[in-house]
């Protein structure tokens, strides 16, 4: 199968802050999450990846809201499924890695290491989390996406590689814009393809997303320079200045548009698990 002229699309519906009272278009219940994965995966979305919310709609880790939405998008979708592993503060690191043991999706998120978020608190992957993480993803044939909010989490990565817990070619989020980490510029998106580069050659995937205002000069420079790119309201609920997306998918059609242009295609679910060398036989998968 040829997948280098492929893109693979990931789509984040959710997230763990947008409320109704920022917009009415964001879906926040497992049946909410589940119609609004599948509508995108109808557009072309490879993957989805997943936060749920409790019943006060706050992020949440709760176990069943996870298993409700994974069974509603899988009875429907063949989509590649990521479930966070960060959906709260001050969790329990057995509450956090829960739903990737149980519920074996293809994907689960890996934050490689510790920020100051939004300036106020502290988002906190400890060391003892990180290879505890490593341990179960690699148990439970989970591929970590790990998510790189500045370059000290790249070498955190490089480091477990090098003590022989992360055996599978790395597959890097460049998250960009979050407040307290690296800021939604493509300069910055470059520097940390860059370290991968300097550290890994060849061997390794790669994604970005920019955070509000920065998500569309992230999208163009990150397919500009052959990376795949992630979209969707956990990120950005504007589709323009002023505008207020009125779905994920608007947000996913205007990528397929843009990468059509540049004579590329969006990856299948299929596809996709093969770019990223997934196990393919998750019970996640219908």
């Amino acid at each position: 199968m040829d997948t280098s002229n492929k893109v693979i699309l990931t789509v984040a519906c959710t997230g763990a802050w947008p409320q109704k009272s920022d917009t009415p278009y964001i879906p926040l219940t497992p049946q909410e999450e589940a119609d609004e994965i599948v509508r995108c995966a109808d557009a072309g979305a490879s993957i989805a990846h997943i936060h749920v919310r409790d019943d006060a709609f706050k992020a949440s880790m709760d176990f069943d809201k996870f298993a409700e939405t994974v069974r509603l998008v899988r009875a429907r979708s063949n989509i590649v499924l990521n479930l966070t592993t960060s959906g709260g503060l001050g969790l329990s690191d057995e509450v956090r890695m829960r739903p990737f043991q149980e519920l074996r999706p293809e994907m689960a998120s890996f934050d490689a290491g510790t920020m100051n978020w939004a300036h106020t608190t502290i988002f906190e992957n400890s060391p003892s989390f990180l290879e505890k993480l490593a341990v179960s993803m690699a148990e439970c044939k989970v591929t970590p996406e790990f998510e790189i909010f500045d370059a000290g989490m790249i070498y955190n990565v490089l480091y477990y590689i090098k003590k022989g817990l992360i055996t599978h070619r790395p597959h890097f989020q460049f998250v960009l814009g979050a407040p307290g980490g690296m800021t939604a510029e493509v300069k910055n998106m470059m520097f940390l393809h860059e370290v991968c580069e300097d550290n890994l050659g060849s061997n390794f995937t790669w994604s970005a997303l920019g955070i509000g205002k920065g998500h569309l000069p992230i999208i163009y420079a990150a397919l500009a320079l052959g990376g795949h790119v992630r979209v969707g309201m956990e990120d950005n609920i504007f589709y323009r200045k002023g505008q207020l997306a009125k779905s994920n998918v608007e947000f996913v059609e205007r990528v397929r548009r843009t990468v059509t242009e540049i004579e590329k295609t969006i990856a299948t679910p299929d596809e996709t698990r093969s770019i990223l060398g997934l196990h393919v036989d998750s019970p996640a998968i219908a």
